[in-house]
């Protein structure tokens, strides 16, 4: 790294402080000078800092002696370079003492000019020189640091660090990821400047808590921070005390760290925070835990993630992703009728066998496949709903889910209703479960898009239902045609014989005026039960597990 080359003088004067309790000397000074400076002179030490603290920002340097009233000179000195604000400001000492001289420089004096003076151009050399120096080590420090914090910026960052280890070989480190969570929500909750004021009081408190000498700190990205830090304990307790000056000022800032402890020096720099950042990720959507610190199973679940990412194109294209169905029965008669199905995706994968879509819906969530993913699914079921009309001349609607990226996606509609104009179904045939949660995540734009696919001919079931996430003030307004009970919450209601919450959410369905479906029943006992309690359609293990098309079609016949 070169410093760079600074062309001085060239934009007006700059302003020299004379700190002189001798006039004679402040005189002197102020005659050499006045021709290439502003002079400003101080006859003590206690006004020399009142003067500093008020034009600190236009003073380039002070020439300051030692022996003053009020305030001695390596007092004086000791004070602006403790102060960050002054802290830049070159000092040059003037003294006779040779001994104070070494003192001074070891106290951040940048020079020293003897008295008596040297002659007129060897001061003004030593001037010129001191300020130069300083100019251009701001510059540097504009270029290297972050605007918003001070701390290093991600390329200055790793430059540093990778300096660190050339010099430290053998000293363990930590890789360390901080970030804050739902950073945009602050955003719209605080405003931009108030934001800057949470990001610079994050830097503050780093810099107590990881030291310069033992840490390297830099502001990454607007909501991360990088820490590269001798290995130590207790970094879940400095989080936590972060976290606790922040909550003082900033009500509802929530932190979390990834950490690659003990970091493997053979790796690139780079890579042991792409590390770091994958035991960061795996907090994402993790209300409780803030701190995850990686280990083989994050880098083995990792790069599972991204080899399903890499063979997705390839699975389409061969058809590995399978669509089975389950059967759904309406109850309310004496004996089950099949009322439908619910299509739901299987990836049969050439080397990895049949894959859960746990593991690969929310990731393609994530990342943005849904979008082919969910496309693939609907012409899929929407092309057996039109081979079963003429197979068995039957209505069988089918319910295929959509995801909550998609309720983002204003296109929505029309790419439903060109499947269902491409495969020459009807909009009836095609049921949409939309998740409980996604009604709450965006309410208004997520009602208004649901009831333009209403207005379309579509049936929507809200699935999830009892899973927690909305009000009984809001079920009332939600544009819905059937409510489709959680599987978790119907387990849990007969696992603590609570049936009683089981027909009080029935009991909504049929206020609202709409069939209550009950997804996950296995046994006879949660068959009478929600029968007795007027659920009109079931679906589950007890009657069948989802299956491929052709053993669909055994319902069917």
């Amino acid at each position: 790294m070169t410093n760079p080359v600074v062309s001085l003088f060239e934009d007006g004067k700059r302003t020299i402080l004379v700190a002189d309790d001798e006039f004679i000397n402040r005189e002197i000074l102020s005659e050499m000078l006045k021709d290439d400076y502003d002079i400003i002179t101080a006859e003590d030490g206690e006004q020399a800092y009142e003067i500093i603290k008020t034009h600190s920002k236009t003073i380039s340097l002070v020439l300051l002696d030692l022996i003053m009233p009020k305030m001695g000179g390596l007092e004086l000195l000791s004070s602006i370079k403790n102060q960050s604000e002054f802290s830049s400001i070159p000092v040059i000492v003037l003294t006779t003492d040779q001994e104070s001289e070494v003192v001074s420089l070891n106290t951040g004096a940048s020079d020293f000019i003897p008295k008596p003076y040297p002659r007129q151009s060897v001061v003004k050399a030593r001037i010129r020189r001191a300020i130069e120096l300083s100019e251009n080590r701001q510059i540097i420090s504009d270029t290297q640091n972050d605007i918003i914090t001070g701390l290093y910026n991600g390329e200055y960052f790793y430059e540093y660090a990778e300096t660190f280890d050339k010099y430290h070989p053998d000293t363990d480190m930590d890789a360390i990821v901080l970030g804050i969570n739902n950073y945009h929500v602050l955003l719209e909750r605080y405003g931009k400047d108030r934001c800057i004021e949470l990001l610079s009081m994050i830097a503050e408190e780093l810099r107590k808590l990881y030291p310069n000498g033992e840490s390297i700190l830099c502001h990454k990205e607007m909501d991360v921070f990088f820490i590269y830090c001798h290995h130590k304990e207790g970094h879940e307790e400095r989080l936590q005390e972060i976290s606790h000056s922040v909550d003082c000022i900033f009500s509802g800032v929530k932190l979390k760290m990834g950490i690659y402890e003990k970091t493997d020096k053979n790796l690139e720099l780079r890579n042991r925070f792409v590390r770091a950042r994958m035991a960061y990720d795996k907090l994402q959507g993790n209300y409780h835990d803030v701190i995850a610190v990686f280990d083989d199973e994050i880098l083995k679940k990792t790069l599972f993630e991204e080899q399903l990412c890499a063979d997705f194109k390839t699975a389409v294209s061969e058809e590995q992703f399978m669509v089975f169905f389950q059967p759904k029965f309406d109850i309310t008669g004496e004996e089950p009728v099949i009322a439908g199905a619910e299509a739901l995706v299987r990836w049969r994968h050439p080397t990895l066998d049949l894959i859960s879509p746990g593991l690969f819906i929310p990731l393609f969530e994530n990342n943005g496949l849904i979008y082919e993913l969910d496309d693939y699914v609907w012409h899929k079921t929407a092309a057996m709903i039109k081979a079963w009309r003429g197979k068995f001349d039957k209505k069988i609607p089918v319910s295929v889910n959509i995801s909550r990226a998609e309720m983002y996606d204003p296109n929505l509609a029309n790419r439903l209703l060109n499947i269902v104009e491409e495969n020459g179904i009807e909009v009836s045939d095609l049921h949409l479960e939309i998740t409980e949660s996604a009604y709450v995540s965006d309410s208004s734009m997520i009602i208004d898009r649901v009831e333009d696919l209403r207005q379309k001919g579509f049936f929507i079931e809200m699935d999830d239902f009892g899973s927690g996430y909305s009000s009984l003030n809001m079920i009332g307004e939600l544009p819905i045609d059937a409510l489709k009970l959680d599987m978790l919450f119907i387990r849990s209601a007969f696992k603590s014989n609570k049936m009683k919450m089981l027909d009080i959410v029935i009991d909504i369905a049929d206020c609202l005026g709409v069939p209550a479906i009950a997804e996950g029943v296995e046994t006879e006992e949660q068959f009478l039960k929600l029968k007795e309690s007027g659920c009109a359609v079931i679906q589950g293990y007890y009657f069948s597990k989802p299956v491929p098309a052709d053993e669909f079609e055994k319902f069917l016949q």
